[in-house]
This record gives structure tokens, C-alpha cells and sequence, in this order.
């Protein structure tokens, strides 16, 4: 660098060549920081693929195995509940015979109690219907389901029927609504009487004895109700033969446990370990890949490394032999070449004769 310079064509020559040393450095760096780009996005995908690949088979064994003693369990389950179902179903129709047993002397009685009524009825040429629900709800009003009878037919017939009829005539008057009330007053109103004077006054000691007799129906059906809850209140099970069906419930619930227990144990064992097994294994499988694929990526950033470092070194020369004297602005291989010509040319003797030159020639091009 402080020696003299005595050949400047040689110089100017010399410099070209150095720049295109230069540029080729510069075009192999981004060559390579290319190709490594590339290569990295490869390795990085091909080791992405194989976490992915790990995860997804991981899953899919897992829920597998899931799956698996689910299935199990299912069944089991199933079994038990068809199992409790009958058990349940036994023992309600153990309860129903219980319930018929001791019933069965206050059922016996109110059988012989209506037939009481029946023949009572008969001998005395009392209509059939007065020994009904219904007229004995009407005429001799005792229960609370006999005043609700009464009361719905209180409604049906000075409500209901007059209010429809009412509101079927296309015209509608006050005085019209109090003429429906005042004839089903007569009507309704008559019947009742009328029915009453027929059977209540004629056979009213008849009709008082059966009123009589059917308290005590409706007081044995009371006593059957009370024992009926009573036995289904009854915690005791023993007499209704479920053993068979509790050993059974008890071998399900064991073997649904037992299967439960399978399971967490299979998942644990799956996360403990075979989880590393199917990762060791998918990992072996693509290690042979991924290495080459880390060696060659290892191998170019090391050239593109010393490529770098040519290319620093061969900027860095140019800048301390060739730019100090000739300018930054002239460090291109065409007009390195084209000052070269000209001081060989005869034209310039010196490197500011030659640039002077070339700067009057761009001047008379344009």
C-alpha cells in the first residue's frame, strides 16, 4: 500500500480483478445465506412433522386404549343396571303379594260389604244408580271428594253450560244471559229435585243404611292404604328372596371397579412409559434424516462462515489498496476496465489524468 505505483494500467487491471473477486464472494454469500434459509426451513418442518407425528400417535393410542375399557365398562355397567332393574322389579312384586296378603281380609270384607249394598238395593227395588259414587256424592255430601263432585257439577251445570250456550248466540243481550241461568235453574235445578223426591224420600232409610255401609268400605280401603304404605315404608328386604340379585349387583360393582382400576393403571403405565416408546421410536426412525439434514446445515454455515470472512477480507484489501487511491466511486469493474484503457491508450499517465478522462469523456457521450 505505500509503495509507488509505476504500472497504473496494471493497477487499474488489478483493481478490476480484485472487485470481481469481490463481487463473486458477495454472490456466493447470499447464494449460500440462501440456501441455508432453505435448509433450515427444511429441518425445521421435518422436525415439526415428527413432533406432530409423536403427538398425533400418542393420542390415538391413548384414546384407543381409552376407548377399549370404556367398551368394558359399558357393559358392565349395562349389566348392572338390567340387574337392579329386575332386582327392583322383584322386589316390588314382593311387596305387591305382601300388600294382597294382608289385605286380603279388608278386601274380602268390602267385597261382602257391596254385595250387601247390591242385594240390599234389590230387595228393597231401589234403582241400581243410587248406590253409586256419584248420587251419594249429590244427596248425601260427606268426603271431600264428595263436596269436589258436587262442586264440579255445581260448575258444569250453572257455569259452564249456560256460559257456552250463551256465547253461541250470535247476538248477545244481558237479558238473554238471565234467561239461560233462569232455565238451567229450572232444568238443572228440577232434575235434582225431582231425582231427589223419586229416591232420597222414598228410600231414605234404605239409602241411609247403605250410606252407613259404605263407611265402613271406605274405612277398611283407608286401613288397606295405611298398610300398603306401611309395608312399601318397610326397609326390611329379606323377605322378598333378593339375595341372588344383591351377590350378583355386588360381583358387577366389583368388576366395575376392578375394570376402572384396570384403567387408570394402563394410562398411567401409557404416560410413564409407553408414551417414551412411541417418541424413542418415531424419533430412531427419522434420526438417520434429520442428522444428515444437521450435518449438511452445520457444513454450509460453515462455508457461508468462511465465504463471509474471504469476502470481509477481500472488501477490506480493496478499501486499503484501490479505494484510497482511485475512489469509491470508481470501484466497478467496468470503469476500472475502462480507466485502465485509457491509460494505456496514452490518453492519462496518472490515476487523476485517467479519471479526469474519463469524466470528459461521460461529458461529451451526453
Amino acid at each position: 500500500m505505500g509503495q509507488p505505483i509505476t504500472d497504473y494500467a496494471a493497477f487499474f487491471a488489478s483493481a478490476g480483478q480484485a472487485v470481481q473477486e469481490l463481487e463473486a464472494l458477495n454472490t456466493e454469500v447470499e447464494q449460500l445465506e440462501a440456501d441455508e434459509k432453505k435448509l433450515e426451513s427444511s429441518l425445521k418442518g421435518k422436525q415439526r412433522s415428527v413432533t406432530e407425528t409423536i403427538s398425533q400417535t400418542v393420542k390415538q393410542r391413548k384414546e384407543e386404549i381409552t376407548k377399549s375399557y370404556d367398551a368394558e365398562l359399558g357393559k358392565a355397567q349395562e349389566r348392572l343396571k338390567k340387574v337392579k332393574a329386575k332386582r327392583e322389579k322383584a322386589k316390588n312384586q314382593g311387596v305387591k303379594e305382601r300388600i294382597e296378603e294382608d289385605t286380603r281380609g279388608l278386601a274380602r270384607e268390602n267385597k261382602e260389604l257391596a254385595d250387601q249394598i247390591k242385594t240390599l238395593f234389590k230387595a228393597n227395588h231401589v234403582p241400581g244408580f243410587c248406590r253409586g259414587n256419584y248420587y251419594y256424592a249429590l244427596y248425601f255430601t260427606r268426603t271431600f271428594k264428595d263436596f269436589l263432585t258436587l262442586l264440579v257439577t255445581i260448575l258444569i251445570c250453572f257455569l259452564a253450560i249456560p256460559c257456552g250456550v250463551y256465547f253461541l248466540i250470535p247476538e248477545r243481550r244481558t237479558m238473554y244471559l238471565v234467561g239461560i241461568y233462569v232455565a238451567a235453574i229450572l232444568v238443572f235445578g228440577g232434575i235434582y229435585v225431582t231425582v231427589g223426591n223419586m229416591t232420597k224420600v222414598r228410600y231414605m232409610d234404605v239409602l241411609k243404611e247403605g250410606l252407613g255401609i259404605r263407611a265402613k268400605i271406605r274405612a277398611n280401603k283407608k286401613e288397606m292404604k295405611v298398610i300398603a304404605k306401611t309395608i312399601r315404608r318397610d326397609k326390611n328386604e329379606t323377605i322378598y328372596n333378593l339375595q341372588k340379585f344383591d351377590d350378583e349387583i355386588a360381583q358387577l360393582d366389583q368388576d366395575v371397579a376392578e375394570i376402572n382400576r384396570k384403567k387408570k393403571e394402563a394410562l398411567t403405565t401409557f404416560d410413564t412409559v409407553t408414551r417414551t416408546i412411541i417418541s424413542d421410536e418415531i424419533t430412531a426412525n427419522n434420526k438417520e434424516e434429520i442428522g444428515r439434514m444437521e450435518d449438511e446445515l452445520a457444513s454450509l454455515s460453515e462455508k457461508l462462515r468462511s465465504t463471509r470472512t474471504a469476502a470481509k477480507e477481500k472488501s477490506l484489501f480493496i478499501t486499503d489498496n484501490y479505494e484510497v487511491y482511485i475512489g469509491k466511486g470508481y470501484m466497478t469493474s467496468e470503469k476500472l476496465l475502462a480507466l485502465a484503457d485509457i491509460v494505456r491508450s496514452g490518453a492519462a499517465s496518472n490515476i487523476s489524468d485517467a479519471i479526469a478522462v474519463y469524466k470528459s469523456q461521460g461529458e461529451t457521450a451526453k
